[in-house]
């Protein structure tokens, strides 16, 4: 990989891969929306791109034939927050998805590499089980599902690798969003109680750091049509990470386990198998969670005081 174009560049995932990129001195076409790219690094190997998703075809004008090897697919409105249950804005994303695939083929990219995410395991599940009950929450996970589904036909019609990787549970330092991880932290840092579900259902958790690591070598190793889940290699039950959480961030503190009802799906462990990611594209995750949480809460603590 020489050169690489990333939508949503100056989100969580995407400014971090940026940085990964240039680490591995290659040259980045940052595109971003409204000219927000404070995330970002100085660096004179990236090139800044203010455009909107509804405006992807201007891109055709802005680079030449060729000229990028790999385009990277993170711009997706609503990953957390209440507009994870906008099914108007949901399905927006999963055509900007389609759009991107055929403008990635359009400028010549060879691989085009999806950001989807472990929801799309969980909303099979709470669809499909008979007599369930699935509830807004699973709207996101089902529009990343169908981006997934139309995007495998569309790339292989057009001609381009599609390359789709899963995250688990991204987490990390330049994150502000209330995912679990960011609100349990801030329990801790407010002293307030740390009321949780039984919270056996099994997870993961992989800190941004690996990620960004992961994304790369899924670009550059990564096969057409394949799945690559990223993971920390170590999913197990979610009260074992809240647990290694309170040991490593207030080990003073008590659990209260079982307090929340739980309404959700429980994952096989065999769901979150990085095997076929380690076989293919040598990733393997190397910061430990008990590591990653102290990062991130620093951090929370310098930019939250």
């Amino acid at each position: 990989m020489k050169k690489a174009i990333v939508t949503g560049a100056n989100g969580f995932v995407g400014s971090n891969l940026v940085r990964e990129l240039i680490r591995q001195e290659v040259q980045v076409l940052a595109v971003g929306h409204d000219n927000r790219f404070q995330n970002l690094p100085e660096d004179d190997r990236i090139l800044r791109l203010s455009l909107d998703m509804d405006d992807i075809i201007a891109l055709e004008g802005k680079v030449s034939p060729g000229q990028y090897d790999t385009f990277y697919h993170f711009a997706w409105t609503g990953s957390a927050g209440a507009d994870r249950t906008n099914e108007t804005l949901q399905m927006k994303n999963v055509q900007w998805t389609c759009d991107c695939i055929r403008m990635a083929h359009q400028i010549g990219c060879n691989n085009f590499v999806c950001a989807g995410s472990i929801m799309e395991k969980e909303v099979i599940a709470t669809t499909f089980a008979q007599g369930n009950s699935p509830g807004p929450a699973s709207i996101y996970g089902a529009a990343k599902l169908a981006a997934h589904c139309m995007a495998k036909p569309i790339a292989n019609q057009v001609g381009i690798n599609l390359i789709w990787a899963v995250i688990t549970n991204a987490y990390g330092e330049g994150e502000v969003s209330p995912r679990f991880v960011n609100t349990t932290i801030r329990k801790i840092i407010r002293q307030e109680p740390l009321q949780f579900t039984a919270a056996t259902q099994n997870y993961d958790f992989v800190h941004i750091a690996d990620v960004a690591r992961a994304f790369y070598c899924i670009g550059e190793s990564g096969k057409a049509n394949c799945e690559y889940l990223i993971g920390s290699s170590n999913a197990r039950p979610l009260r074992e990470f809240i647990q290694e959480m309170q040991q490593s961030l207030a080990p003073d503190a008590e659990l209260q386990f079982g307090d929340i009802p739980f309404a959700g799906i429980n994952m096989s462990l065999e769901e979150f198998d990085t095997s076929f990611t380690e076989r293919d594209t040598g990733f393997r995750a190397e910061i430990s969670f008990a590591e990653g949480v102290k990062r991130t809460m620093q951090w929370l603590q310098e930019v939250e005081e």
